[in-house]
């Protein structure tokens, strides 16, 4: 169990934690000593991520759950329930990418990024909350981005990203008296297969994506998922109880 941790296991969930920083941070909680739901829109691909937490003597099990969708959050959350016990830590991580420019985003390119990003994290949040309070302990954590300060070609996924951030400040003024903080993380340039796509729609070979990102920033690498799971597992400890309402950008260097 991390040092920085906590003095008792949880019940966690991540969503979107089949691959990339979702899988990274329910494997580190894991490692944390907390048992993880691990979420995702197809629970077959969240197989990977829960046998290399098993593999190290951790609890995890799967649940296939449609973020956006209220119904099926209904149902998610009465499997871990059922599973795993009353969760008090939420990573809400889920998210896709409709990028375009704003002359060519479609209608549905909008409503989609928005669903999974902020009405995800709303039903999440809103489910999760009352476990929280009856704790009287809860750790909530959204995934922001650098691009919540405007990106080319993400209009949808800017402004969710955003919205995610006065989402988040609002849950730590309003859960704040029950023992629950709410942190967003806004991460940089991470090598996941998220960036892989945006090189793609570039037309852009990724490893010289990688090169060029790296080149801008001050640390002089790209960011790995590691390095959000890390901060997550921070927030989420009770040594961050007074670490609330805060968009911690992990850039690798200073954002405007």
């Amino acid at each position: 169990m991390s040092e920085q941790g906590m003095s008792e296991p949880r019940i966690a969930i991540v969503t979107g934690a089949a691959r990339g920083i979702g899988a990274a941070t329910a494997i580190r909680l894991a490692e944390d000593g907390h048992a993880v739901a691990v979420l995702d829109l197809n629970g077959d691909q969240c197989a990977a991520t829960v046998d290399t937490i098993v593999a190290q003597g951790g609890r995890a099990f799967a649940v296939a759950a449609d973020v956006s969708d209220e119904a099926s959050v209904a149902a998610a959350f009465e499997t871990i329930i059922a599973g795993l016990g009353e969760p008090t830590i939420l990573v809400n991580n889920a998210g896709i990418l409709r990028d375009n420019l704003l002359f060519k985003m479609t209608t549905s390119d909008w409503d989609a990024v928005l669903g999974v990003h902020l009405r995800g994290a709303f039903l999440m949040s809103r489910s999760a909350q009352r476990y929280m309070r009856n704790a009287g302990f809860g750790r909530i954590v959204n995934l922001s981005s650098i691009s919540a300060l405007g990106n080319r070609g993400q209009a949808n996924y800017a402004a969710a990203k955003a919205g995610m951030q006065g989402f988040t400040k609002t849950l730590a003024i309003e859960l704040g008296q029950f023992g629950v903080t709410a942190n967003a993380i806004a991460p940089g340039f991470i090598q996941t297969d998220m960036t892989a796509a945006t090189a793609e729609r570039l037309h852009i070979p990724f490893d010289e994506f990688i090169a060029g990102a790296a080149a801008e920033i001050p640390v002089g690498r790209v960011g790995q998922p590691a390095d959000i799971a890390n901060l997550a597992s921070f927030l989420v400890s009770e040594g961050a109880g007074f670490v609330s309402g805060q968009v911690i950008y992990v850039a690798g260097g200073p954002t405007d």
